[in-house]
């Protein structure tokens, strides 16, 4: 498994690598809706967007993440994030996430669109599972992710700790190679009502 940043694109949206011309953009679509971001693991809110960039801008320049601007095409807008990352290459395993849209487009077809985009690089880069994790809390995500077709796997108990302190129990979803078809057919279905 190689996972490689590269722009990737279908009729719907262009999903590009992050590079610098692209923060202010990326920045305009995502550092918004504190309330969203306050169960969030990290923030990209107000003054914590600069680190938060930085961090991936870091983890992309040492293969460990392909953190991706989402633009709409209809109107060229960057309108939110999401990222193939914690690579793990041996074991032929990422995670997709850290998918933030701009509460404009939330509920549309850019969620789907850009799903569609990262599954598909993800399995032809010989990827065998695609694991989706969310905030137990988060009953909205666990909903789009179901709604992907993704198998709901259990959930990890005290987990993680979030940005404000709070320690969130994760529910761990995932997507194989053998799971891939009939997703990807349920998704190209859903995206054909677009």
């Amino acid at each position: 498994m190689r996972i490689e940043p590269a722009v990737l694109e279908n009729r719907w949206v262009r999903l590009e690598p992050f590079a610098p011309e692209l923060k202010e953009d990326v920045r305009a679509a995502i550092s918004v809706d504190e309330a969203a971001w306050s169960i969030m693991v990290s923030t990209a809110y107000g003054d914590d967007f600069d680190p938060w960039w930085d961090g991936f801008v870091e983890r992309l320049a040492a293969g460990k993440d392909t953190p991706y601007a989402v633009r709409r095409l209809t109107d060229g807008r960057i309108v939110g994030t999401s990222s193939l990352h914690d690579l793990f290459p041996m074991h032929r395993r990422v995670e997709l996430g850290s998918t933030f849209f701009h509460p404009d487009v939330r509920g549309g077809v850019i969620n789907p669109a850009s799903k569609r985009l990262l599954l598909q690089h993800a399995f032809d880069s010989g990827t065998v599972r695609v694991e989706i994790i969310t905030d137990g809390i988060n009953a909205r995500s666990q909903a789009a992710i179901a709604k992907l077709g993704a198998v709901r796997e259990g959930v990890l108990r005290r987990h993680k700790i979030t940005h404000t302190g709070r320690v969130r129990d994760t529910v761990m979803f995932s997507i194989t190679d053998q799971d891939w078809r009939d997703v990807r057919a349920r998704l190209d279905a859903r995206l054909a009502a677009f």
